[in-house]
């Protein structure tokens, strides 16, 4: 069991003990009951105080549980919680450093609460597309009022214990310790105090009023708000139905409309897609062939190759996790430039509020340049952000090897180019790793590892470690052309360009799969990162690949020097100092004209067809990257496209979004669309692994 009993004195102290935060898995479960049951048959002990050993007094769910049989095993935590408010003997919750979700419900059943100051109080469910289940909806509007409750469970956010001890007629918490060192020892004397009092004197938390002054006008104010900011997400309206019925229902009939409306809410595609997201997030660190002990070597200083705006974002994530950073540039302008726009970023975040000036100074103040790649000898770390060219990039790793000491990691920025050669262009290749950012570097989350042949378990292991340092979403990826999530990006902007040849138009296109959630349309995206990348790398292709097909629109669109935004034309026109995305009727013509020039009798294209081509491509060139071993895990390939492509959250991924939608389903579809004339056929066909999945009735996850 993973829950300690001891006795001191008259007091039983029942301490869970499951880290990291004390998850309340069956074990756990188990242990706080028998713990219960040995105190109340104890005529020595005249009350209970029940706690969490370590960093937290509980976390909640135990996530190793989830979609398992143990979540539900008896006792369940709804078990649990009768248990603890039939208890006949005083029990003392001695809270601190974090309760949240089951937690917090946990601690509601309890008869007092003691907490410590500084602890983080939340019910987080509704980040997972649920709601609060076992009484959390019903009891928390009871101790801290309706308004203060509905926010805290619609949001999810945490609130520090001593804002909400410190509210007006809160029965949340009935003492705030001084401190957490002395949370313990108060919360015993606390329980001493409570000892002799009879049940029918113990106050539970469910026997209190609940009513919100304004009834129905509230829950509409409320409704309205809540609608306006949960598009696509049914968890936050879900909440609210909860919270009102505790103040229009009787205890137990509240109880049972929650759990009438978890139930729901478990079953639902977005609490799906949004479960997978939180344990795909943790799964992407773990590689399946480094051990989570491996040594990791000490990265105290950066170097950064380019003063760009790569160059300048990468840096901004080292500064601000507080670890030097060295730019090297070739020529003092440039450098200049580049510090120029890191203190202009910056400076507009203090401008918002946003960062404190003496965050700003001392972020600048880890900030040096260089014009000599002498200075960089001393660097844990030098990661080059310079032109997309492997010429380039030979010259740059010839003269890190040069300089670089012994044991300095040596990664590259590329988002195509082969790690395996940047690092034959070395005499350390086990040294060398890609280290992929996405643009803006400073904002997005992903960070694409990208793992050569050679490179070390332990450069792998301190470059995850890093990545989680400074805030990013890291996600190891092997070596192929454009690593995951370019690779895959390749297929659908194909499918998008053959779309237009068929007989859609670039804002037709775009809206379909805007509509379906993606944060942009491909040719909104193509006018944004600047049309003139997609060219270059077509061009590579008719060499490399020439048995890859592409519309012909995208490149007459670039001849016309139309690169996007940057040009003030693309896909759409632009008009200076707005993006604001207009359609062209000169890219109207074009493809008109290219229909022509190719004999395509244009046809009506749903939208339906459109999403299908686009997802599904992704879907098959996922499964085929599943296949070469390129990614470990379907949940990484969604974790690329989630935090770095714009995939609709609420839709969990390409890859979980076709189990979703029945892999069966997705082949028979793939396989129609064999049937295009403006496709080869090849593409379409079913990989492999789509093939033994649907063989055997099983799905990605």
């Amino acid at each position: 069991m993973t829950a300690e009993y001891k006795v001191l004195g008259e007091i039983a102290v029942i301490t869970m003990t499951n880290p990291p935060v004390n998850g309340l898995g069956f074990s756990t479960r188990v242990g706080i009951t028998d713990g219960l049951s040995k105190a109340n048959n104890d005529p020595a002990v005249k009350a209970i105080v029940i706690t969490g050993a370590g960093k937290a007094f509980s976390g909640g769910a135990d996530i190793k549980e989830f979609g398992t049989s143990k979540a539900l095993q008896e006792p369940n935590l709804l078990s649990v919680i009768l248990a603890l408010e039939a208890s006949p003997k005083p029990i003392v919750a001695a809270i601190h450093s974090v309760v949240m979700g089951g937690g917090l419900e946990l601690a509601l059943g309890c008869h007092y609460r003691v907490v410590a100051p500084g602890t983080s109080v939340a019910l987080p469910e509704v980040k997972l597309g649920l709601l609060p289940g076992a009484g959390g909806t019903q009891r928390l509007p009871r101790v801290l009022g309706v308004e203060t409750a509905l926010n805290m469970i619609v949001s999810g956010e945490p609130v520090k214990s001593e804002l909400l001890a410190s509210a007006p007629g809160q029965k949340l918490f009935d003492k705030l310790a001084a401190s957490a060192e002395s949370l313990f020892d108060e919360a015993v004397e606390f329980a001493k105090s409570v000892a002799g009092k009879s049940p029918a004197e113990l106050p539970l938390v469910r026997n209190l009023p609940c009513k919100h002054p304004q009834g129905d006008a509230y829950f509409q104010f409320a409704k309205n708000m809540v609608t306006g900011m949960s598009k696509n997400y049914p968890a936050p309206l879900k909440c609210l139905e909860a919270v009102r019925a505790a103040t229009t229902m009787k205890f137990n009939d509240g109880m049972a409309e929650e759990r009438r409306l978890f139930t729901q809410l478990m079953l639902s595609p977005e609490s799906s897609a949004l479960r997978h997201l939180f344990m795909a997030e943790r799964a992407a660190s773990k590689i399946p062939d480094v051990a989570e002990d491996t040594p990791q070597r000490a990265i105290k200083s950066v170097g950064v190759i380019g003063a760009g705006t790569m160059g300048g974002g990468i840096s901004m994530n080292f500064l601000n996790a507080g670890i030097p950073v060295k730019i090297l540039e070739m020529k003092q302008e440039a450098l200049d430039r580049g510090v120029a726009t890191i203190k202009k970023n910056y400076e507009a975040q203090v401008k918002k509020g946003k960062l404190k000036q003496d965050k700003y100074d001392q972020r600048m103040a880890l900030l040096s340049t260089t014009l000599s790649y002498d200075d960089l000898k001393d660097c844990d770390l030098i990661i080059e952000a310079v032109f997309e060219e492997l010429g380039v990039k030979e010259a740059v790793f010839k003269e890190l090897d040069r300089v670089a000491k012994p044991g300095a990691i040596l990664a590259s920025n590329t988002s195509t180019l082969d790690v395996d050669k940047i690092a034959a262009f070395t005499k350390r290749p086990q040294d060398v790793v890609g280290m992929h950012f996405f643009s803006p570097a400073n904002v997005m989350k992903l960070l694409e590892v990208v793992r050569g042949k050679e490179t070390a378990k332990d450069v792998l292991a301190t470059v995850m470690a890093i990545g989680k340092k400074i805030k990013k979403t890291s996600v190891v990826s092997g070596v192929c052309d454009g690593f995951i999530g370019n690779r895959m990006i390749e297929q659908y902007s194909r499918q998008a360009g053959f779309l237009l040849d068929e007989g859609a138009t670039p804002q037709q296109v775009d809206k379909a799969i805007e509509k379906f959630g993606f944060a942009m349309g491909p040719f909104r995206m193509g006018d944004l990162a600047g049309n003139d990348i997609g060219w270059a790398i077509r061009k590579r292709r008719a060499t490399e690949r020439a048995d890859m097909k592409y519309s012909r629109t995208a490149d007459k669109l670039c001849e016309l020097g139309r690169f996007g935004q940057k040009t003030g034309a693309g896909w759409y026109d632009y008009q200076a100092g707005k993006r604001d995305a207009i359609p062209s009727q000169v890219v109207l013509d074009l493809i008109e004209q290219h229909r022509k020039d190719e004999g395509i009798t244009p046809r009506k294209i749903s939208d339906e067809e459109i999403v299908q081509r686009l997802v599904y491509a992704l879907v098959n060139e996922g499964a085929h990257i599943l296949e070469d071993g390129i990614a470990s895990k379907a949940g990484d390939i969604d974790m690329v496209y989630l935090t770095g492509y714009g995939f609709p959250i609420f839709r969990g991924g390409p890859m979980h979004y076709a189990s979703q939608a029945g892999l069966y389903n997705v082949a028979e579809t793939m396989r129609r669309f064999a049937k295009n004339p403006r496709d080869d056929g090849k593409f379409w066909e079913p990989a492999a692994l789509i093939q033994k999945l649907v063989a055997e009735g099983k799905s990605f996850s």
